[in-house]
């Protein structure tokens, strides 16, 4: 049933840059592999030649002790190895089940067979936990919900391999216990998971052995057991890792609010929500999925139909037909969907920077001299790593494509920023230059409002938490009850 897979000296190229230098370790069938990196590691890189998305430039890659070679991920996933991507490949118009078996359609005859794909989707469906009619169109799941189909479509592909990118990273606590029975079934039948992760505690709890890399380089292989969670970080960034946290700074007595929200409805979402944003203050809002933390701001920024009692920003009373006119007037979103919503990755980084400040690069036509001085000041200001200026955000790694989306948003100088989901998918390194990035604008003055399902992140790095249940705004916890234990209870509705 297993596969054993062993990579020698696998090395890659794009160009002239070389991502993988000689990478070699085995892969013992029937286990749950760890494999750990800095975004940019060449995790992803590796993992794509095994899925046949990509071809190695030198080296081979044995399979069960046989040189093995796929011409596309269809051969590989012919093999029983199958890669759930990180970013969602689903095609948003088709239904689940289409989704499911999209590529390898079950035919009776000359016809599609959709009775026997929609049995088998629901079948896969139920296996994940997620009990949606599989005729549902994929566009009207919420995240968490793609990212089980996403799993469900391996399965009912009879993985045999599976690699897990980052498949927490939208699912609740209580999602994510019910994969990792899944995982503990499906090693159990003997398939074999390699699940790349950047948090720590999962790959200490699901793991049985781990692997890092660095810099497109083999680091070590290690029974999980014998290696602690600082040991991985440390590993991984090769270098001590300090403190993922700044220290907490008081909020400045500065009078009044920076952001003043009172009586936000968005219909089937959020109800009658008011808070306010100190100068200086990293305001938190914690919540199950579905609670309603985005689209309370989805609303507040024109993106959903809302209402709202009074917006006062900076003392002035305001309104936000959409995001445009929110920056124009101070305020900015970073969305949770980095590929969908946060940046165009088609687009050079130098469009994607100055993408909401072009009025300031056009006087009376666009400067690209300027623009190209200010991505610089970007790169080095965010720590971008890119191997040209002249690169599309698409070539980026995922921490790198955060940094950028980060110094697009806060190009125009706002005076509050929002930002939801901000260290999804990025490695521990980078979560810290987030969090000192956050800090650094609270100190600016201005007030970041974070949004994270998170909630040691919430912990670390806020002076208050605004804790949304069911589309209302439960409890604002302030720093000294700051716990995840206390969040844990408003979010689900048990608090004393």
């Amino acid at each position: 049933m297993s596969l054993a897979i062993e990579f020698r000296a696998v090395a890659k190229s794009f160009g002239p840059v070389e991502v993988l230098h000689g990478v070699s370790f085995a892969i013992a069938p029937g286990r749950v592999h760890g494999l750990l990196g800095e975004n940019g590691a060449g995790k992803s890189t590796l993992m794509k030649i095994l899925a046949g998305y990509e071809q190695a430039s030198g080296g081979e890659l044995l399979i069960d002790g046989a040189p093995g070679r796929f011409a596309g991920s269809r051969d590989a996933e012919a093999r029983g190895i199958v890669l759930i991507h990180q970013e969602f490949n689903l095609a948003e118009d088709l239904t689940i089940a289409q989704n499911v078996f999209l590529g390898h359609e079950k035919k009776r005859g000359w016809l599609l067979d959709d009775d026997a794909m929609r049995a088998e989707a629901a079948r896969a469906l139920q296996q994940v936990g997620l009990a949606v009619d599989p005729d549902t169109p994929v566009k009207r799941l919420i995240v968490a919900e793609k990212q089980l189909v996403e799993i469900a479509k391996a399965l009912a592909r009879n993985a045999r391999l599976l690699i897990m990118d980052e498949p927490t990273a939208t699912l609740t606590p209580a999602e994510t216990e019910r994969l990792f029975a899944l995982m503990a079934q499906l090693k159990a039948s003997g398939v074999t998971i390699v699940y790349i992760s950047h948090k720590l505690d999962e790959v200490e709890r699901v793991t049985d052995e781990i692997v890092v890399m660095r810099d497109g380089r083999f680091v070590t292989q290690r029974p999980t057991a014998e290696v602690t969670r600082h040991q991985m970080a440390n590993l991984m960034v090769g270098r001590e890792l300090s403190d993922l946290y700044p220290a907490k700074d008081p909020v400045p007595a500065a009078p009044g609010s920076i952001l003043q929200v009172e009586h936000l409805e968005v219909p089937g979402w959020a109800h009658d929500v008011s808070f306010e944003v100190r100068p200086g203050e990293i305001l938190g809002f914690a919540g199950l999925v579905g609670a309603g933390r985005t689209e309370l701001f989805e609303g507040l920024l024109g993106l959903r139909p809302a209402t709202v009692g009074r917006i006062r920003l900076e003392g002035r009373d305001v309104r936000f037909a959409d995001p445009r006119a929110a920056a124009d007037q101070g305020l900015t979103y970073l969305s949770e969907d980095r590929k969908g919503k946060g940046l165009h990755v088609a687009f050079g980084l130098r469009e994607n920077l100055t993408l909401m400040a072009l009025k300031r690069y056009a006087h009376p036509w666009l400067q690209p001299a300027a623009e190209l001085a200010a991505l610089r000041d970007a790169v080095q200001a965010f720590g971008i790593r890119t191997g040209t200026l002249d690169a599309r955000a698409s070539s980026l790694s995922g921490g790198n494509q955060q940094k950028l989306a980060l110094a697009k948003v806060l190009h125009p100088a706002p005076r509050v920023v929002v930002l939801d989901e901000p260290t999804r998918g990025v490695d521990v390194g980078a979560k810290r230059d987030i969090y000192f990035l956050v800090q650094r604008l609270a100190r600016e003055g201005r007030g970041v409002i974070v949004i994270s399902s998170e909630l040691m992140e919430l912990v670390g790095l806020c002076h208050r938490v605004a804790v949304m249940r069911a589309g209302r705004l439960e409890a604002v916890v302030d720093a000294e009850h700051l716990n995840e234990e206390e969040l844990i209870a408003h979010a689900t509705g048990t608090h004393a």
